[in-house]
């Protein structure tokens, strides 16, 4: 059964772009973004970003023009979104 990890920062490179995954005080934080998409692929971890309702929304593994990358599927909300969390802290 895959562990379970809220995801509440990211780590973002100059272009914006999610280099890593976290969530200050875990032991598995920061993750590298190839770590996390390892994790997820082999399905070690499941990894979301929790919302004040209680809802989870899943980060999911994408593959686009340049590689794999981590992203949450849209909403109506953008509170949820990876680029939109608060840069690590860790």
């Amino acid at each position: 059964m895959a562990i379970e990890r809220a995801v509440l920062q990211t780590a973002k490179d100059s272009d914006g772009d999610i280099t890593a995954l976290c969530r200050s005080g875990q032991t598995w934080s920061p993750r590298r973004k190839a770590d996390a998409i390892r994790d997820i692929e082999m399905g070690l971890c499941q990894y979301h970003v929790p919302m004040k309702d209680g809802s989870k929304t899943p980060i999911r593994v994408v593959n686009g023009p340049k590689g794999k990358y981590l992203r949450t599927d849209w909403d109506r909300t953008e509170r949820n979104n990876l680029d939109e969390l608060p840069n690590c802290t860790c």
